[in-house]
């Protein structure tokens, strides 16, 4: 019996994937593990793997085409098996999913939730998840699947129906605001150029709104001084051991405010947690995800337990992860998740802003660059690096006070850097 060769889901958030590459020739055969395709999300690229041994058949998927998750974009046939014609709907829903994006995203939508008894539609399902779905009135588009690569079983339309959901943005005037055509009609013809949103373009968008419109935000600020962790910064990057005309670290100011985050995030840990409406989810380690300006969007990698590692190591993997995540090569396992988040545009010479969480998160640590300030203290002035940093929280996990006191543990580590080390 043949094996379906499924384009997998691989991120919450994903809705379609395309084939950048197939990397075995219709026909050829494959051993189970062996990668088969290579696939591109809107946050990266991962190769796909034979999951049974055989031969390849019915490729229906090309290179450069999207094809909705969960849909089989190949078979693979036992050795001496004959391979039989792909089903039409499979054919014809992959084509389909061929047509740009801005066409194709609400028919591939509409035809998951209108149909329950596609067996290759969008989403994979089993029967009786379509069956609760359907009374519910859920789009199986907006359902994580548990099940094998995937797919919805009934549990997942459970959860999916106790947890709260907006209302459509049909319904909603605010959301819905105006028309792509009424915009338009506010510029002169000739005047702007159109260009088209990608899947990751759109997915941070809808986040955002999703964000903004469900989660509490509460904010917090606070001005760090920094001469000492800058005195301590290049004291120890001057002191990294030398192999051949290199370093073997070199620490920046994110690799220490990433360090400080995540103890001050240890050392208060009821900030530590996650909101679900059963219940709170306090974590066991700080695993900081970061943001990271790609073309067209940003991602957040995670470094996993923070709190534990040194200065080095965290420097060492902040750059492997930010370089992998430029080029779109990041594991879905390396930013889904995480307990907190820090975004740093430092760098841009922004002083100080306020970042959007990023659910599941409670809390993102927005940073801002350091500059030379004016500073009064037991009546004296003078002049002193200060860096402005703020904190949105959830307030339904992390409330004022609460949010308050992991700022100041924060400040702590920063304004007292040797304080990293212990």
């Amino acid at each position: 019996m043949a094996t379906e060769l499924i384009l997998p889901k691989v991120d919450m958030d994903m809705a379609t994937g395309r084939i950048s590459r197939w990397l075995v020739a219709e026909g050829a055969s494959v051993k189970q593990g062996d990668p088969v395709f290579e696939m591109e999300t809107d946050k990266a690229a991962m190769e796909v793997e034979a999951p049974a041994s055989g031969v390849l058949g019915n490729i229906i998927a090309k290179e450069g085409m999207d094809v909705p998750v969960g849909q089989p974009v190949a078979w693979i046939y036992a050795e001496g098996e004959k391979p039989s014609a792909a089903p039409q709907t499979t054919a014809t829903a992959v084509a389909e999913a061929a047509k740009p994006a801005a066409l194709a995203a609400a028919p591939v939508a509409a035809a998951a939730s209108a149909s329950s008894s596609v067996p290759a539609g969008a989403v994979r399902a089993t029967p009786l998840a379509r069956r609760l779905a359907r009374q519910a009135g859920l789009d199986l588009d907006a359902v994580a699947g548990s099940g094998p690569h995937g797919r919805i079983v009934s549990a997942d339309v459970e959860k999916a129906k106790a947890a709260p959901r907006l209302a459509p943005a049909s319904t909603n005037p605010i959301a819905r605001g105006l028309s792509d055509a009424a915009i338009r009609k506010l510029f002169e013809p000739g005047s702007f150029t159109e260009v088209p949103h990608d899947n990751m373009r759109r997915t941070i968008a809808r986040r955002l709104v999703e964000a903004k419109s469900t989660v509490p935000h509460f904010y917090v600020s606070a001005d760090c001084r920094l001469d000492a962790l800058l005195k301590l910064r290049a004291d120890l990057n001057a002191a990294a051991p030398v192999k051949d005309g290199t370093p073997a670290f070199k620490l920046s100011i994110n690799d220490m405010v990433i360090k400080a985050w995540a103890l001050a995030l240890r050392d208060v840990p009821a900030a530590n947690v996650t909101w679900t409406e059963a219940a709170m989810l306090a974590h066991v380690h700080a695993d900081i995800g970061v943001a990271v300006s790609v073309p067209g969007g940003l991602i957040t990698p995670i470094i996993r337990a923070a709190e534990t590692k040194t200065l080095s190591a965290i420097s060492h993997e902040m750059k492997d992860l930010a370089a992998r995540a430029k080029a779109r090569k990041l594991k879905p396992e390396e930013y889904n998740g995480g307990s907190s988040a820090i975004s740093n545009l430092g760098m841009y010479g922004v002083k100080e802003f306020a970042a959007i969480i990023n659910p599941p998160h409670a809390t993102i640590l927005a940073v801002g660059s350091g500059e030379e300030r004016a500073v009064s203290e037991n009546g004296r002035l003078f002049s002193a690096q200060v860096m402005t940093v703020t904190l949105s929280t959830d307030h339904r996990a992390v409330d004022g006070a609460l949010g308050a006191e992991v700022l100041a543990a924060f400040l702590s580590f920063i304004q007292k850097p040797l304080n990293l080390f212990v």
